[in-house]
């Protein structure tokens, strides 16, 4: 099945589903922190590049490397600052309102969306079968968020939480028993990241922002590019989506702790060099930051058209350097348009309705 097929591709943390304790990507002062507006930006413009490029990987090696190292490390990046905006979250009224409106009601709204659109665009095509239950291309991460964001009381309970996550991600990932509702798989094998989001406080953040990081990143990410490069022939790109076990990867069960343990330190070293990069100050990306839900689920659309419309099989030119090199700007363009106050507009009573109607007053 392709990266970009259903329930395969790698989501931003939206702005509107990241809160969990203070105002949203607030700071002590109840500003919005521009770091972490900054950093869901950029990491949304990943991911549509991401998805940008996957058409390219079967023609190019230099594609693939890029895609290689992208897949690495931004998805566990986006379920750290989730967890992290987390830290507050119980289950008092209030919390579980923000949940269900934020959360729940736009993973209803664009799953019927998201199907219905395949059964338009792709008339005399065998639909997928509708389930609420079997979230459809991006909104694995929907469901995702859910179900880590109640289950964060327990995270918070537990002696050694980061530890006992690990091991619920090593027994998914040598079960093939784990169901397809909600897509659990990932749900799974993606909690440590959640779950260290959970443990991480702002002085963690300020680490990564030394000169010394800073530079460091620099040969990291050339060194990840590299590797990816050698790797691109020789890996099987599922990896680094989490949602197949090892046997389906063609390993043995015994594999799975190693595995596990190899894709989360390289997600780790990388999202510190990704980090270390955010700019910490505004910037004229920094207002986009707050719209990255509306990107992430709005690009899905364009990136199913130009799959169903084989875009990319229009000219040959597209698949040579300077058609990716038109390809990569207008996945950044894209991404940037949608995320965009005017298309915000349009679209919040999708994404950010209003819910007071449907809940009771509670004293």
């Amino acid at each position: 099945m392709s990266p970009t097929t259903k329930a395969q591709t790698a989501p931003s943390v939206p702005s509107q589903v990241s809160g969990g304790g203070r105002p949203r990507g607030e700071g002590a002062a109840g500003q919005r922190d521009p770091f972490f507006d900054n950093a869901k930006y950029l990491a949304i413009v990943l991911v549509a590049l991401g998805h940008s490029w996957e058409p390219l990987t079967d023609s190019s090696r230099a594609a693939m490397a890029l895609y290689l190292t992208v897949y690495a490390f931004h998805m566990p990046a986006f379920i750290l600052i989730s967890g992290y905006f987390s830290r507050g979250f119980d289950l008092g009224p209030a919390k579980l309102k923000r949940l269900v409106s934020g959360v729940l009601v736009p993973y209803l709204i664009f799953q019927v969306l998201y199907v219905g659109f395949q059964r338009w665009l792709e008339p005399d095509a065998r639909p997928d079968a509708f389930s609420l239950l079997n979230p459809w291309y991006l909104n694995w991460f929907l469901a995702a968020l859910f179900l880590w964001r109640l289950t964060t009381p327990i995270w918070q309970l537990v002696r050694w939480p980061v530890a006992v996550s690990f091991l619920v991600a090593v027994v998914a990932s040598a079960t093939r028993e784990v169901g397809s509702d909600f897509d659990l798989m990932r749900v799974l094998q993606f909690l440590p990241f959640f779950v260290i989001g959970l443990q991480l406080r702002p002085e963690h953040f300020a680490l990564v922002r030394r000169r010394w990081v800073r530079i460091a990143a620099v040969p990291v990410f050339a060194a990840a590019l590299l590797a990816a490069y050698w790797l691109a022939p020789r890996l099987d790109s599922g990896w680094l989506y989490h949602n197949s076990c090892v046997q389906d990867l063609h390993r043995p069960a015994w594999t799975a702790p190693f595995s596990t343990l190899a894709l989360f330190l390289a997600a780790a070293v990388l999202i510190i060099a990704f980090l270390a990069w955010v700019p910490r100050r505004r910037t004229w990306f920094t207002a986009l930051g707050a719209g990255t839900l509306y990107g992430y689920l709005l690009h899905g659309f364009v990136i199913k058209i130009s799959r169903w419309y084989e875009w990319y099989d229009a000219a040959a030119w597209i698949r040579r350097p300077l058609g990716e090199l038109l390809v990569t700007l207008l996945g950044i363009a894209m991404i940037t348009a949608l995320c965009s106050a005017p298309v915000r507009r349009v679209f919040r009573p999708l994404m950010e309705p209003r819910m007071n109607w449907a809940f009771r007053k509670v004293t």
